[in-house]
């Protein structure tokens, strides 16, 4: 009956050594109020000085996300009184954003969409603050560390689809080395404008924004809760109002902070402080060849070209570190669906179990392309894989030495495999019997072959000569 139309405006901390527009450190303390400056405190007489490390990583996103760059770069003062920014104002960008006209293309339940940007400006991010029954607590530690703000159009229409698209944004940001981008420490944030229309309508319906969600996971529950909620004041003859809210993930449901009859007047003036700042050709240029092949691009040639599907490509792509590792393996090996079963399987599951990422590990994409080459070779089985795997995990050995260590190396020899098999059906005269009766006694059979080598014998060797010995 409803169409759902969602925007997001995302907010990502960018990486540098200092902050956007003053000398302070620009890094995660757990110390309050142990970076900071007299810029960032708004003292009088202060001059900001825009930081160069931060323009550059937000033009290499703005290129990445497909944008135009502007000619020249110009900042505003936006505004308002409340003590997340001391000033009484935040350094941003109004009329010549970072980007313009951009768009992003994700990939949902095996269906391209393009995503289009409608802009992306560089800004100051705001003091963190923790509020209680009676007082709350200011952390500047985070106020003026530099700040990307992406808004979409609003062309999203599932949750789903909000969360592929904060998950390519995400890793756009890895990809590009941009910003860290952990949710877990604030870094990736955004606000979520959700409205329904009638299927057939032309006009959007009113937007509802939602503000300030820090995980994934919450913005498709708050995108469900909040269409939910939407559909039934629609369905019982109510109006939506145009609003802020805020999710709580406890009780999953979204609650009121403030109406919003009208757009809020930031009274946005240039800063007088900040020069516009010519933005080169050459140096656009030059930004643009290191941008890495990015995310979709590597999905579209793991999917179509080696034949990977969807779900393992998406995890493999979701970070630049796995892809890479990944693509080392696959050069070393022309094994390309082997190496993803191993690395998207058993490989992450040690990881997860150790709470690493894929280079904190030992293990290296030659150590595995060496274990799965003994395995495509017959020397190992994939049980036996899954052990070596473990322990090359563990101790950083290479596979080989690993499987002589343990006493690992597969019997595949025709000759010695049928010598064995002679011998226990000899041992077992009533299982040839049983077998020429039409019984189903193959597969145990071949499980005593398994307990007499301890488990050595090549499986696909013993199947064949063990076939050709019980039809003689």
């Amino acid at each position: 009956m409803y169409k759902t139309v969602i925007g997001l405006e995302v907010h990502c901390e960018l990486k540098s050594n200092s902050k956007n527009f003053s000398s302070a450190r620009n890094g995660f303390s757990d110390i309050p109020n142990s970076n900071v400056s007299v810029v960032d405190m708004g003292m009088p007489g202060i001059l900001p000085v825009v930081n160069k490390e931060a323009v550059r990583n937000s033009i290499k996103m703005a290129l990445a996300m497909n944008c135009e760059i502007p000619k020249y770069l110009t900042f505003e003062r936006k505004n308002y009184f409340y003590p997340d920014l001391p000033k009484g104002y935040q350094i941003t960008q109004f009329k010549h954003p970072i980007g313009t006209n951009g768009y992003v293309m994700i990939n949902v339940n095996g269906e391209d969409k393009k995503v289009l940007i409608h802009d992306t400006h560089l800004e100051e991010d705001t003091t963190s603050m923790d509020h209680y029954n009676d007082y709350s607590l200011l952390d500047y530690n985070r106020c003026g560390v530099p700040l990307l703000e992406t808004v979409t159009e609003p062309c999203l229409n599932s949750a789903d689809e909000a969360v592929a698209f904060l998950e390519g944004l995400r890793s756009i940001f890895l990809y590009t080395d941009t910003s860290y981008a952990r949710s877990d420490k604030g870094q990736i944030r955004c606000d979520v404008n959700v409205s329904l229309m009638k299927e057939d309508a032309t006009e959007l319906g009113t937007k509802v924004e939602i503000k300030n969600i820090n995980s994934f996971s919450s913005v498709k529950a708050a995108i469900l809760c909040e269409v939910a909620r939407q559909t039934e004041v629609l369905n019982s003859g109510g109006i939506i109002l145009q609003e802020t809210r805020r999710y709580d993930e406890t009780l999953n449901q979204t609650f009121t902070m403030r109406s919003k009859e009208d757009a809020i007047d930031y009274r946005y003036f240039t800063d007088p402080n900040l020069p516009p700042i010519k933005i080169e050709d050459d140096w656009v240029n030059e930004i643009k060849r290191e941008i890495p092949k990015l995310h979709n691009e590597r999905f579209s040639t793991y999917t179509k070209e080696y034949g990977i599907n969807p779900k393992d490509a998406n995890t493999i792509v979701r970070e630049k570190k796995v892809s890479d590792f990944y693509e080392a393996c696959v050069a070393l090996l022309n094994e390309p669906v082997l190496i993803s079963n191993w690395l998207t399987g058993d490989v992450m599951k040690y990881l997860n179990r150790d709470s690493l990422s894929i280079e904190e590990s030992k293990l290296t994409p030659k150590m595995l392309a060496d274990l799965i080459r003994l395995i495509t070779l017959g020397k190992i089985n994939g049980k036996q894989g899954k052990e070596v795997l473990e322990k090359m995990m563990d101790t950083g050995k290479e596979a080989d030495v690993l499987v002589s260590e343990l006493g690992m190396t597969q019997i595949s020899d025709e000759s010695e495999i049928r010598k064995i098999i002679s011998n226990i059906l000899l041992e077992n005269k009533n299982l040839i019997e049983d077998y020429k009766n039409g019984k189903n006694v193959f597969g145990y059979i071949v499980g005593l072959i398994m307990k007499n080598t301890g488990g050595k014998a090549n499986p696909v060797v013993t199947s064949k000569v063990l076939k050709e010995e019980l039809d003689k």
